[in-house]
């Protein structure tokens, strides 16, 4: 470990101790366009279900997609607020995106892949083909 001494009497030290205290991602403009949202994937005999935390979203801005055994989950909102009362010095959060892929396998029926969004959790449902769903039986050993 190197050992770095700070010249107490700078005032740049004051702001670095000052602003050392903040979260890392305050004041990086990269992290609003790097967002990638938490999500859960369960699976059950009928289908997979995946669940994206995104809160405070419209549904209208969310795009699902597949192409090609990849589904894709996309997100874009811009937000154009003129205000005559203020001059904006800095604006972070008037835009976000992202975009999640998945690769389905051959278990999934494309066709009926079922999306809603509620209490800020997009919701999305998988169903598996019906020759999937059907169990296989037990052979008996002789």
């Amino acid at each position: 470990m190197t050992l770095v001494k700070r010249n107490p009497a700078s005032i740049n030290f004051l702001f670095d101790e000052l602003f050392n205290a903040f979260p890392a991602h305050w004041g990086n403009d990269q992290v609003q366009h790097n967002f990638a949202p938490a999500v859960n994937i369960h699976e059950t005999t009928d289908g997979y279900h995946v669940e994206l935390n995104v809160p405070g979203r419209n549904k209208e801005d969310f795009k699902v997609s597949i192409d090609n055994h990849l589904l894709t989950i996309a997100f874009e909102q811009k937000e154009t607020i003129e205000n005559k009362d203020y001059k904006t010095l800095r604006r972070e959060f008037s835009f976000k995106s992202f975009k999640r892929s998945f690769t389905l396998d051959e278990k999934v029926n494309a066709d009926a892949i079922q999306a809603k969004y509620e209490n800020g959790i997009l919701k999305l449902y998988l169903p598996k083909k019906e020759e999937v769903k059907i169990a296989p039986k037990e052979i008996a050993i002789l």
